[in-house]
């Protein structure tokens, strides 16, 4: 019987560590989607900026060398721009998948634990129905407020990452 509840706390945490570590390789995922587009922004505005500086050396009417530069900053704005509306993009998506990842976790994790111990209640030598009866009506008590406080936790969660979005 102990090697049985063992088993079930061992598998518990391997739920855990599997959720975790899908959070943690989809924030890596993420980051290095953010820092590629960082990175290829700057470069890019590197470059266009070095060959805006030759032309500018290279032009002699005051009028042009406006123009010039005038062209530049709103090409290095719009890049800007689309490199924030990319980040803002990623970030929204995942947003949306941690929140999705949260609420299969909570969900899936409340009910493998009420499992676990509606398990340990029945291997429990109790001879008298009554308290067996007062137990498990005391579970599923438990379980239907444990579910409306995960539904809330998610509906919580989902309401803090789109929070964002609505201003």
């Amino acid at each position: 019987m102990a090697t049985n509840k063992q088993d079930q706390f061992n598998e518990l945490q391997k739920k855990n560590l599997e959720a975790a570590m899908r959070l943690a390789q989809l924030s890596i995922e993420n980051s290095q989607r953010v820092m590629e587009i960082q990175v290829a922004t700057a470069k890019s505005l590197f470059e266009e900026g070095v060959q805006n500086a030759k032309a500018l050396s290279s032009i002699k009417d005051p009028k042009q060398a406006v123009e010039l530069r005038t062209q530049y900053a709103q090409t290095t704005t719009e890049r800007m721009l689309s490199c924030a509306r990319e980040i803002a993009e990623i970030t929204t998506r995942t947003q949306a998948e941690v929140g999705k990842l949260v609420g299969e976790q909570l969900t899936t994790g409340s009910a493998d634990v009420f499992e676990a111990m509606q398990k340990l209640f029945k291997g429990m030598p109790i001879t008298d129905q009554n308290a067996m009866g007062a137990m498990q009506t005391a579970m599923d008590t438990t379980r239907a407020a444990f579910e409306q406080m995960t539904r809330a936790s998610a509906e919580a969660f989902q309401a803090f990452t789109q929070g964002g979005k609505r201003k």
